[in-house]
């Protein structure tokens, strides 16, 4: 779809396609969750899977844990997508911050789950910088 800003046509970007696919990567954790929790004794909890999750252990627990921070992360993201696009700072340095993101936040949950830590906290940071700088590139063009 088209639409105008500040007068020109706004067309699809790199940043705008990450966002959907950044978002449905926010709820990949919670299909492990979701087997983790079907594998309880009691299966899986519709009435109270939030009480249910709590219990969880091991790479349940963690995948719980994965989703959660999916969650933390993404609005920054969006954020930062969004006004990189809107502003037209830097389109190409943009797209590689965005597309360093999404691998990021690819690589991240797998990592967790496999209760891989150090390995995660250097791929948490690629995705939290990626998003801090996508905030801050209107500031430095």
């Amino acid at each position: 779809p088209r639409g105008v800003a500040k007068g020109r046509p706004v067309t699809a970007s790199t940043p705008l396609v990450c966002i959907p696919i950044a978002f449905f990567l926010v709820y990949a954790p919670k299909i492990v969750t979701s087997v983790a929790m079907g594998k309880q004794p009691e299966g899986y909890d519709n009435k109270n899977p939030r009480d249910q999750q709590a219990k969880l252990t091991g790479w349940g627990k963690r995948a719980t844990a994965a989703h959660a921070n999916a969650f933390e992360s993404f609005p920054a993201f969006a954020i930062g997508a969004l006004v990189a696009h809107v502003t037209g700072a830097r389109p190409g340095l943009a797209a590689a911050l965005c597309v360093a993101y999404v691998i990021a936040r690819s690589i991240y949950p797998v990592m967790y789950i496999a209760n891989v830590d150090k390995a995660r906290s250097s791929v948490w940071f690629v995705g939290f910088a990626a998003s801090a700088a996508l905030m801050m590139l209107p500031l430095f063009s």
